[in-house]
């Protein structure tokens, strides 16, 4: 199952991305990536909305932990994934190489982590939102103000996102490879058949020449 709500993450040190996942295609990383650069300093949480999504941002002691979603998740689901984020990411890195590591090159390590936390809460809504308001997270997602995404970039005109999934360009491609095994095997019935029409032909005319020679079965 592809994380339709949750649509791509990252975590980041300062403005460097150090890891990041997504099973889709479209400008959103790059839009991401820019209100990056225009988000305070200070640990607080930031959501912005855009074209149908909600980028929601947690930063905390110099890193930021990022969610896009669709916005009909609403706004406790995406907060509450950067939290497991967070948490799961101090946890392997705290005081360690996160704090020196350089763009992308934790991709290996926590990429398939961010993969796992997204496909858990989307498959877990109702723990997810339980577990949050346990932890008080619902009042703090309250506070978190909604800000429109062109204004937070400075953009006169409307942000058109593109978004299209990659598992849907494996899945064609799976089907062309399926129907290329089903054509194969069809040819290959289709060979094996002609063959065996040819060996019966050959056989039948042996027996015409045996019996027109011998005059019967009796040679």
């Amino acid at each position: 199952m592809g994380q339709q709500e949750l649509i791509y993450s990252f975590v980041a040190r300062g403005t460097t991305i150090l890891t990041e996942y997504t099973e889709f295609k479209g400008n959103f990383t790059t839009v991401a990536s820019q209100c990056l650069q225009k988000l305070p300093s200070s640990s607080n949480k930031f959501t912005y909305n855009c074209d149908g999504h909600t980028f929601n941002y947690h930063v905390e002691n110099g890193f930021t932990y990022c969610v896009v979603a669709v916005e009909s998740t609403g706004r406790q689901l995406p907060i509450a994934f950067l939290e497991r984020v967070k948490e799961d990411f101090n946890k392997r890195y705290g005081g360690g190489k996160a704090t020196t590591a350089g763009q992308n090159s934790l991709d290996k390590e926590f990429g398939p982590k961010l993969k796992g936390h997204m496909q858990y809460c989307v498959d877990h809504p109702d723990e997810v939102n339980r577990l949050a308001k346990v932890q008080s997270q619902v009042s703090e997602v309250k506070g978190v103000m909604i800000e429109n995404i062109e204004k937070v970039l400075d953009r006169g005109e409307k942000i058109e996102l593109l978004v299209d999934k990659t598992e849907d360009l494996r899945s064609q491609a799976q089907d062309f490879k399926a129907k290329g095994t089903t054509l194969k095997r069809q040819m290959w019935f289709e060979n094996m058949k002609i063959k065996l029409i040819v060996f019966g032909i050959l056989i039948l005319i042996l027996l015409v020449i045996w019996v027109s020679v011998c005059h019967g079965f009796k040679c």
